[in-house]
């Protein structure tokens, strides 16, 4: 048996357990590992619904291009989906994503463009500013359009959804994930909470970010600067559906990359900043449930992409964090 092209491999990735990490909760806690996927993200699904969609609606042609502004996952897949289609592909990202995301992106063909961190999303020399001008001014372009397009969403709804329930043989009791643009926590929290509406869905948030207080309270604050990629956000994208999510937690950049270098140290698990994130997030909420339970976690991308960052002890201290500092 062979596969047609790498594409047909961006899917039915493992759900596995973790069986050291949080060995001191009552749940079982089901990593779906998203490292496997082509690129090592779960944004490969999200890169191949948007490029089928746009040319399924006619708005990129043979010899066209797509572009994008991106924390560099979306980007990273879009580049492979268009190696593979033979498209030209165009990323924008802000200056604190990891130089390995922008080598990964040029190994593909894409060309990077690097924008200033600070600015909010709405600003015209912000990541996803610059790429709408870019595509708008480029003959033969597209914006892929993640923060927007309902095939984010979607594509999780019909793909990642069936994939937990299926493999977890329907024992889910909370699904928690990362939030950037939404699209994962709201098409798989759609499904599960059709399958079992007493699914709980928890939003894993970067301190910083202003989401919670969002949910909270019902009024954004002003961002703040954090560390932790591709999750987070000082608005609500199109793709967030918030009346699917049950509640957030913030967790810190310090505790994000304590328990990302744990999985690495003690599940053998090799992850990102973010699934640091969704599993601090997962372990509050697990104090609260029982030996009978399950939680499902995204492990969302694979560390590679950060070993000049987080997982160097170096680059820790140079930041201000203390690489042996502990969290519950």
């Amino acid at each position: 048996m062979y596969h047609e092209n790498i594409l047909d491999l961006v899917r039915n990735t493992p759900l596995v357990k973790l069986n050291r990490v949080c060995a001191d909760l009552a749940p079982t806690f089901l990593a779906k590992v998203e490292r496997i996927s082509p690129t090592g993200s779960v944004k490969d699904r999200v890169a191949v619904a948007l490029v089928e969609d746009l040319e399924r609606r006619g708005l990129l042609k043979p010899g066209g291009t797509v572009v994008e502004g991106t924390s560099g996952n979306t980007g990273i897949g879009l580049a492979m989906v268009c190696a593979q289609r033979g498209y030209k592909c165009i990323i924008t990202m802000p200056e604190k994503m990891s130089r390995e995301r922008e080598l990964m992106l040029k190994a593909f063909g894409a060309t990077v463009i690097r924008t200033r961190t600070d600015l909010p999303h709405d600003h015209p020399d912000s990541y996803s500013g610059v790429a709408a001008r870019i595509a708008a001014e480029t003959p033969g372009a597209a914006l892929a359009g993640q923060f927007t397009s309902p095939a984010n969403p979607d594509v999780h709804y019909r793909l990642t959804g069936p994939e937990i329930w299926r493999d977890a043989q329907g024992h889910v009791d909370a699904f928690v994930m990362g939030m950037g643009t939404g699209g994962s926590i709201s098409g798989v929290g759609r499904y599960l909470k059709e399958q079992n509406p007493q699914v709980r869905i928890l939003g894993a948030e970067p301190a910083g970010s202003g989401l919670k207080t969002l949910f909270d309270t019902g009024v954004m604050p002003e961002g703040e600067v954090y560390q932790v990629e591709g999750i987070g956000n000082d608005y609500v994208p199109d793709t967030l559906n918030l009346p699917v999510v049950d509640a957030m937690e913030y967790v810190s950049d310090a505790e994000s990359f304590y328990w990302a270098r744990r999985i690495a140290r003690e599940e053998g698990i090799l992850v990102g900043g973010s699934s640091g994130t969704i599993l601090g997030a997962a372990r509050r909420l697990a104090k609260t449930m029982r030996a009978d339970q399950t939680v499902v976690v995204v492990l969302c991308d694979s560390g590679e992409r950060y070993l000049s960052k987080f997982l160097d002890d170096d680059w820790m201290r140079a930041n201000g964090y203390d690489p042996q500092a502990t969290f519950a």
